[in-house]
């Protein structure tokens, strides 16, 4: 694919406006939008099950406003809670990995 003179790919300006990987500030973008893509992989499911906040809320025994946080990155969310949602609200199963 061609890029054009001016323009950028999405890595090369997170490397400009934060820094390489393992400069501070990049480390804290990069945890910013882990938290993020969480939240967003969550809404997915939930749009792809054609399920409401409050229909995912009463399924895994919280409620409309804890979902939209989370979803919205306002909210951090504890594993028990995750667990919860993606298994009782969404019938999944969480996998975590721990990479190095």
């Amino acid at each position: 694919m061609k890029q054009k003179k001016n323009t950028k790919s999405l890595d090369q300006f997170i490397d400009e406006q934060y820094g390489k990987k393992g400069a501070p500030k990049r480390e804290k973008f990069d945890k910013g939008y882990e938290s993020f893509k969480l939240g967003f992989m969550i809404q997915q499911a939930r749009l792809e099950k054609g399920m409401t906040q409050e229909e995912l809320a009463e399924k895994c025994g919280t409620n409309k406003g804890y979902i939209s946080k989370i979803e919205n990155n306002i909210k951090e969310v504890r594993i028990s809670t995750l667990q919860k949602i993606v298994e009782l609200g969404l019938g999944g199963h969480l996998q975590l990995s721990i990479k190095f």
